[in-house]
């Protein structure tokens, strides 16, 4: 039987609640706490009411890129299997994207940050789209 990949998980929200990691993942993790470099935290406002039931609140945390460098976020990874990641993408409701991020602990996770709506990380199964690359202006095709 091959070996289940590990996913790790930086969560700076409700995700390391534990009555959302019950009711998502059907047990509580184990975290250990870590840091998201270069990160600020900010608010937005959830209009979905089946989210704000299920929340409590209409205002959630969000993380998004800081322009100071010194900037950082605080939290707890987990190492989750890719069903646990699908259940967590599932959770997240579109404001959030999925992009891989390296923690001041050098662990490569997953992180929930603001998403470009245009550019929202499609699932577990496809590569993420990291929202912050840009390629760079676009040439005509006949000079």
């Amino acid at each position: 039987m091959p070996a289940q990949t590990v996913h790790h998980l930086f969560s700076y929200g409700t995700l390391q609640l534990p009555e959302v990691q019950l009711s998502q993942f059907g047990r509580l993790l184990n975290g250990s706490p870590d840091a998201l470099p270069g990160h600020r935290m900010t608010t937005i406002q959830i209009t979905d009411p089946a989210v704000i039931e299920a929340r409590g609140t209409d205002r959630h945390p969000l993380v998004v890129v800081s322009p100071d460098p010194e900037d950082t976020v605080e939290g707890q990874v987990f190492a989750i299997s890719g069903a646990e990641l699908a259940a967590a993408d599932a959770y997240e409701v579109d404001d959030y994207a999925r992009v891989r991020v390296t923690l001041r602990s050098g662990i490569r996770a997953w992180v929930y940050r603001r998403s470009r709506r245009v550019r929202r990380h499609p699932g577990p199964l496809a590569r993420p789209l990291e929202p912050d690359h840009h390629p760079g202006p676009l040439r005509p095709l006949h000079a």
